[in-house]
């Protein structure tokens, strides 16, 4: 059975123009079937619509039809990202990363004699965190103008790596925080030398280089598209420098998608659930033999299982869909319209579930871990202090100047 993508009738130009479309990390687009990946994963559905009647120089397509198995088109011309909702939405998680982060951030520095390892991962998760939503205003300015990149070649390629290094650090950060809770609890006796702070500071090396070095495709492939027709320059992945074969280019986006969902998602999170198994075996132990240690138990618990369970609920519904579109690349997954459908309508809501994640983390260790919530609750104690002091100063400066101003009356009389 022939490739659905094989059987679209399409202009040569136009497959040059919408190629340059892409889907999260890894890829181009071609004219055949995409979805709408909003945010710094994005590349212009509204506008692939548009490559269906329009080429490279303006003139119009009037075969291109994309058929199914049985000769039927798959029409999304009705179908229209939210072009207010989603910018809101970024906007929101801007503000509360931004603010949350920037907390963990400064109460980490702040207690520097009292900071365990697990606090040196929190801050360092944060920091990914805090330098991924500070991109999120450019691709909310990005969506709100329909797609249209007005930021230039530079900010498009340094912001989208800027979002994909810190996606896989604040993932592997996540795992680090997990080992040590698992070293700490299953290990408490033997692990002092792995815990130690030389091992600690070179695990944090190996997180930022790695997402790095993984982030490095989007850098190289990454770039501006212009459409002279409608006026609109896109930020999307090329692949142009390394092939101009329609297959290959298809194995380069497949194989950039699977990766990075499975560096950045699977084996993580498979890892995290390893740790937390053992830990949640070795706390069971305890509360059958420690009744009166259950309630500090149980709240441990709670931590470790709240963070991967909101991970997971937060990441698995982005890259199971990448990975399905990754899939269809390779005829292992579904061609019909309706997924097609289902990918298009389902992704930008998937990618904004997942970038909560980014502005939930603060929130959850300020709930769960009481020690956290402490160092929060003398920070703004902190500021109200100072806050305090300053308006001393301020009256005490307005006191004497309103005396000085009358005995410079008197002296004048």
């Amino acid at each position: 059975m022939a490739n659905k993508r094989e059987r679209v009738k399409y202009n040569s130009q136009l497959s040059r123009t919408c190629s340059s479309c892409d889907s999260l990390i890894s890829a181009s687009v071609h004219p055949l079937k995409t979805w709408n990946c909003t945010g710094p994963r994005i590349f212009l559905v509204k506008d692939l619509f548009r490559c269906s009647m329009e080429t490279t120089t303006g003139e119009y397509v009037d075969n291109y039809e994309y058929y199914d198995d049985n000769e039927t088109d798959c029409d999304f011309s009705e179908w229209e990202p939210s072009y207010s909702l989603i910018p809101v939405l970024y906007m929101l998680i801007f503000i509360l990363g931004l603010s949350g982060n920037g907390v963990v951030i400064f109460t980490v520095w702040r207690s520097k004699s009292k900071r365990r390892a697990a606090d040196v991962y929190i801050g360092n998760l944060a920091l990914a965190d805090l330098t991924f939503v500070i991109t999120l205003p450019l691709w909310a300015v990005y969506t709100a103008l329909g797609y249209h990149w007005p930021f230039g070649v530079a900010l498009c390629k340094i912001s989208s790596y800027v979002v994909l290094v810190n996606m896989y650090a604040s993932v592997f950060c996540l795992t680090c925080l997990s080992f040590d809770r698992y070293l700490a609890i299953v290990h408490s006796l033997s692990s002092s030398r792995l815990r130690s702070r030389g091992t600690m500071l070179a695990s944090l090396g190996a997180i930022w280089f790695l997402s790095g070095l993984l982030a490095v495709p989007t850098l190289l492939f990454r770039t501006t598209v212009n459409d002279l027709n409608s006026n609109r320059t896109t930020c999307a992945m090329d692949f142009s420098l390394v092939t101009r074969n329609q297959r290959h280019e298809y194995l380069w986006i497949a194989g950039l998608s699977l990766s990075s969902s499975a560096l950045g998602f699977l084996l993580p999170f498979l890892a995290m659930t390893i740790f937390y198994c053992f830990i949640g075996c070795t706390v069971t132990r305890h509360f059958n033999n420690l009744r009166k240690e259950d309630q500090k138990k149980k709240r441990l618990l709670k931590i470790i299982t709240t963070l991967v369970v909101v991970f997971a609920i937060c990441w698995t519904p982005f890259h199971v869909l990448k990975s399905m579109d990754a899939l269809s690349y390779l005829n292992l997954a579904p061609n019909s319209c309706g997924f097609l459908r289902f990918l298009l309508l389902a992704h930008p809501y998937a990618t904004c579930l997942a970038y909560v994640n980014s502005c939930l983390n603060p929130f959850l260790y300020a709930f769960f871990d009481l020690r956290f919530r402490s160092q929060c609750l003398c920070l703004l104690n902190l500021k109200k202090a100072m806050h305090g002091q300053m308006s001393s100063m301020s009256s005490t400066l307005s006191a004497q100047t309103q005396k000085s101003e009358v005995q410079s009356l008197a002296t004048k009389v």
